[in-house]
């Protein structure tokens, strides 16, 4: 059974968005970290002053243990999340009939 994980971070959106573009290989190097760490699927939203990250992945504690990555914590940091742990929110993965 996987799980979704949903995490809101707050920050610079505008300095996010940038290295989006300015940081893409880290991005891309993390993703491969990520999938090897066992994530399944990775998505980034961007609200009024916040990010969303939308993930699913084999289970809970595979993702906090690579969320807790020192070197991690610092890009986050990076990339423009302000101060402060995100709000995460984790949930059993179901199949349903409209999934897509």
């Amino acid at each position: 059974m996987s799980v979704i994980v949903t995490g809101k971070f707050q920050g610079d959106t505008d300095m996010f968005r940038q290295a989006l573009s300015d940081r893409a290989d880290e991005f891309a190097a993390i993703g491969e970290r990520a999938r090897s760490a066992g994530a399944i699927h990775h998505r980034f939203g961007i609200g009024d002053g916040f990010v969303v990250v939308i993930d699913e992945w084999d289970s809970a504690e595979q993702f906090n243990n690579f969320f807790g990555d020192p070197e991690l914590q610092q890009f986050i940091g990076e990339i423009g999340a302000a101060g402060g742990p995100p709000e995460l929110w984790f949930s059993e993965a179901v199949s349903s009939p409209d999934q897509f």
